[in-house]
């Protein structure tokens, strides 16, 4: 009658090894990603947008690898670089530190927009990250001239 107490505790510690794996560790391996500082400037255009954010990571390495939102038919990723834009597969988030999206720099793409987006509104986008998951983010449509001092002054919309 001893050996079921003993074999209960081993699934019982057998499980919860398992769960440790997919949860969070403290190892500092999992990624704990906020998105703060998102905007989108109002768009000139009818059919793209553009859009910009700050991610930060307090845990384990992560990478962007796809954006999408019901306002646009695509969301691309760019970086600008020496004034030449290049659309992007994935971003890196690195372990402990930030990803930011900012002007003349790294940006969304809302291509094919499906309705044009006006100062005042809020645009559901959806981040996917491998390791961290969805991320759904509410993006601000501030004026076509906002530019922010730096996105870490806290304009966080979670």
């Amino acid at each position: 009658m001893r050996r079921a107490p003993v074999a209960l505790s081993a699934i019982a510690l057998a499980c919860g090894l398992t769960l440790t794996a997919c949860g969070s560790d403290s190892s500092g391996d999992t990624p704990d990603v906020k998105v703060e500082g998102a905007f989108i400037p109002e768009p000139a255009s009818d059919d793209m947008a553009a859009g910009f954010f700050l991610v930060r990571n307090d845990g384990g390495a992560d990478t962007l690898s796809s954006v999408s939102s019901d306002i646009a038919g695509q969301v691309t990723l760019h970086t600008t670089e020496g004034g030449v834009m290049k659309e992007q597969d994935s971003f890196a988030v690195p372990a402990d530190g930030e990803l930011d999206f900012e002007r003349g720099g790294n940006h969304l793409m809302f291509e094919n927009l499906k309705r044009k987006p006006k100062e005042g509104d809020k645009v559901s986008v959806k981040l996917r990250f491998d390791k961290a998951g969805t991320v759904t983010v509410s993006f601000p449509v501030k004026a076509a001239t906002y530019n922010p001092a730096s996105h870490t002054s806290s304009h966080a919309s979670h």
